[in-house]
């Protein structure tokens, strides 16, 4: 039995193979070779997890079925299926076609109901292929199908209290919406079977798939070989690049001058060309000239669940938990550093406002990098907190975005590869790097704060999580004041 699981196509690996046939025969045949599971695709699963088990409650009557011993959950859910009640996790195996349904549920005298669950807060492509497997899978095994459902998570859902899961969950019927994910599904079925049988990996062609619907783990081999400024690191090059890949281009350098690009890809592949940084000093010069001292360098960090923890929350509402902000009254002055971090698994976010609020002067313009983000929090703490709403709107109106001259292209560096992230803004511009710190992003930043006040881990190992988020977000906005120094330094 252990082999023909291994050599079955499941629901899961049948997704995989949609995405790439490389990483779908890997998995299949070469699973102890795989990358291992990254933190956030395993918080991802925890998460999933977690969701499922809640919509189970609404199913008061439903049976457990064990899913640890693959065998045995086929044998239980023959018998459970004579019960007539909603069943967990039922298996089905058929044709070399293998899946597990997360609510099975009893419909009329002899149909059921296939109900898969997801931490999502809407429908997206990927479930239609996924609900459509496990229909054919199930309709293989004899059992008659009537509909078929997506449970996620609703949005809007407030929680007050203990989690309501009849309110925290949003059902939709998607069975009227399948056609057009069965019509190739058999075809794609056999396609894959062959893939996984065959005794050489295929070759896999890289693209933006590699990062659709899911991260692809084999997609830092997959591109090791490609030039540093290759066309996949074009600015919002999604469409131009299935085009320079069908010419064996792979460079932007040599991108020919009848390819039409747009004017910020112009500037970035004239600056890989040159080896030299675009500056357009007007632009920069009135972007400075709007910033007011004393100026405020302020980052915020926040983590989000897919079940809300705290009383007023939603599900994957950005909790703000920590901020760093840095201080400079003149533009000869140095500057003063003030932050705050969370210590435990309470709410952090009065703790988290009534620190800002004592640190963040009442004048001078606040810099933030993308300021959609910190003002949607800003705004969240606002409904949240209202004794602090005249506040919050009075620091909305003096809120600058950094990000304007990079967004514009106003400066742009080779070393940028197309983005105009912080990450990559300021080591191009700033030298300041995020390779030798411990946290260097922000999902790691998340990932480690709810580790450090709801794991169990020693007071050690927490403290050693907090001085690494001080640094992290620290380096944030200690970097802005540099960047902002930067481009001063064009216009002397």
């Amino acid at each position: 039995m252990k082999l023909i699981y291994q050599k079955s196509l499941s629901k899961s690996k049948y997704i995989t193979g949609l995405q790439c046939l490389k990483l779908l025969w890997e998995s299949a045949n070469d699973s102890v070779n795989m990358p291992e599971v990254s933190p956030a695709t395993q918080h991802t699963f925890d998460q999933g997890h977690q969701v499922g088990e809640l919509a189970k409650l609404l199913y008061p009557e439903g049976i457990s079925l064990q899913t640890e011993n693959f065998s045995q959950n086929l044998k239980d859910t023959r018998e459970a299926l004579l019960v007539r009640l909603p069943l967990f996790e039922a298996g089905f195996l058929t044709n070399r076609l293998y899946s597990r349904v997360d609510i099975l549920n009893p419909a009329g005298a002899d149909e059921w109901d296939i109900i898969e669950v997801k931490s999502t807060t809407e429908v997206k492509e990927e479930h239609f292929y996924d609900i459509a497997f496990q229909r054919l899978c199930c309709q293989f095994s004899g059992l008659k199908v009537r509909d078929c459902y997506l449970m996620h998570l609703n949005k809007d859902y407030i929680k007050s209290g203990e989690i309501d899961s009849a309110g925290l969950f949003v059902t939709e019927n998607l069975t009227d919406k399948l056609a057009e994910y069965t019509c190739d599904l058999e075809a794609n079925i056999s396609a894959m079977l062959d893939t996984m049988d065959s005794e050489t990996c295929p070759e896999a062609t890289i693209g933006k798939h590699c990062d659709s619907p899911y991260p692809c783990p084999l997609k830092d081999d997959c591109w090791l070989d490609l030039p540093e400024h290759n066309i996949f690191t074009l600015y919002y090059g999604n469409k131009i690049c299935p085009e320079l890949q069908q010419m064996g281009i792979l460079e932007i350098s040599q991108i020919p001058a009848g390819i039409k690009l747009n004017a910020k890809q112009q500037i970035q592949k004239d600056c890989v060309t040159s080896a030299t940084p675009y500056v357009k000093s007007a632009e920069i010069t009135s972007f400075l000239n709007k910033l007011e001292y004393p100026l405020h360098y302020l980052d915020f960090e926040t983590f989000a669940t897919a079940v809300p923890i705290y009383d007023g929350t939603r599900p994957y509402q950005n909790i703000p938990f920590q901020f760093s902000l840095h201080i400079q009254d003149s533009i000869d002055s140095g500057v003063k550093h003030y932050s705050y971090l969370a210590e435990d698994k309470g709410d952090p976010r009065p703790g988290f406002l009534a620190e800002l609020k004592k640190d963040i002067g009442l004048k001078g313009s606040i810099l933030v990098y993308y300021e959609s983000f910190e003002k949607t929090r800003l705004k969240e703490l606002s409904a949240a907190f209202p004794e602090y709403s005249e506040w919050i709107n009075s620091i909305l109106e003096r809120i600058k975005d950094l990000i304007v001259p990079f967004k514009d292209f106003s400066y742009y560096h080779p070393k940028q590869k197309g983005s105009t992230s912080l990450k990559y803004v300021m080591p191009a511009l700033a030298q300041i790097s995020y390779d030798n710190l411990e946290i260097a992003e922000g999902q790691t930043a998340s990932l480690k704060f709810m580790e450090s006040v709801f794991g169990n881990l020693t007071r050690e190992e927490i403290q050693k999580i907090r001085t690494d988020l001080e640094v992290y977000c620290g380096q944030d906005t200690g970097g802005m004041v540099e960047i902002v120094k930067k481009l001063r330094e064009f216009l002397s």
